[in-house]
């Protein structure tokens, strides 16, 4: 039936799980019905209050959050295959641990009785597919069962070189995320597993490898060979950028023309892309749902063929709202057809 509620779980309620348990509370074809975390459910709904004001009104009963268009059910499960998925009648998980990204963990989801499973950042191995809204979520299919929705620096610099490959030919291109700290890192310094990870994350801007020029190539066979990138994570606890030096084919392009070309892109694709005029700071992108706030007076060109752009992104916001736009989508092609 057409107006049969997708059945969602989600695995792992820090700060993606519970902005996509947020958003997914506006929306008529979603039905929360279960949240499995380790931590104590008090906790979390405590924490889920703290999140956001439109979350007063949720309150916690008997180990379920009930909200006004939803009650859903608080389980302690520490791995994919102790959650009885099958039994709550799951669709689709949510896994925004973080923790269990490589095929053979993502499968303990399928083997508990999902029918689907979408990871909240990139696989540590091959899968069905990794969606970047914008960029491939035209090639789903509905027999994709093990999904990644990305990163949020990849669906940023994925959606950045698609838009302006389309107008101009890039060569190659560098990015660096000066990315918030994550749950990961330590505040104070402690052994972790390597030097730099071991220093503390609210005192240090600290130098980290990113996976995600690796995914790019894959995702975007166009750039293998040409991606290249870092990421440095800063004393701030939300709101990223993406720095990204490209260097195009064609010298003739203007900084007019980039921004032209992102001001077109932005009333193409309005729920991932912005364009921003303001001076703005990261606090400022915070809540905002694009995948790319793209900064129009940060541009820069040499006099060359080397192009400089900064693009904001909320890195917990939009990574969940991307999360929605793939559950939707894979909602359309499937119709009312169970998967097999």
């Amino acid at each position: 039936m057409k107006d049969k509620k997708i059945r969602i779980g989600i695995m792992g309620f820090g700060r993606i799980g519970r902005i996509f348990y947020t958003i997914a509370q506006n929306n008529p074809l979603i039905d929360i019905v279960a949240i499995s975390d380790i931590g104590q459910p008090e906790i979390l709904h405590y924490l889920l209050q703290c999140d956001n004001q439109q979350n007063s009104n949720i309150r916690i009963e008997n180990n379920y959050l009930v909200s006004a268009n939803s009650k859903t059910r608080m389980l302690q499960g520490g791995n994919p295959q102790d959650v009885p998925w099958d039994v709550l009648g799951v669709d689709v998980v949510v896994d925004a641990t973080h923790k269990f990204c490589s095929k053979t963990q993502m499968e303990g989801h399928i083997i508990s009785g999902a029918k689907r499973v979408i990871i909240s950042a990139l696989p540590r191995d091959e899968i069905d597919r990794i969606v970047i809204v914008g960029v491939n979520d035209s090639t789903i299919k509905s027999n994709d069962k093990l999904i990644s929705a990305g990163s949020s620096t990849t669906n940023a610099i994925g959606l950045l070189l698609k838009i302006l490959s389309k107008d101009y030919s890039i060569d190659n291109a560098m990015m660096t995320t000066v990315h918030a700290f994550t749950s990961d890192q330590p505040l104070q310094d402690t052994v972790g597993k390597s030097f730099r990870r071991s220093r503390s994350a609210a005192e240090n801007i600290i130098p980290n490898d990113s996976p995600t020029p690796k995914w790019i190539e894959k995702i975007m066979p166009e750039f293998k060979n040409k991606i290249e990138g870092i990421a440095l994570n800063v004393p701030i606890p939300k709101g990223s950028l993406l720095d990204t030096t490209i260097f195009l084919n064609d010298s003739e392009a203007s900084i007019q023309d980039i921004n032209d070309t992102m001001i077109r892109a932005s009333k193409q694709f309005p729920n991932s892309v912005e364009v921003i005029k303001d001076p703005i700071v990261s606090c400022d992108v915070l809540d905002n749902p694009r995948s790319i706030l793209f900064d129009l007076s940060a541009t820069m060109k040499s006099k060359n063929r080397i192009v400089k752009t900064l693009c904001w992104y909320d890195n917990g916001y939009s990574q969940a709202c991307r999360i929605l736009d793939i559950i939707l989508a894979y909602n359309c092609i499937n119709g009312s057809e169970e998967l097999s």
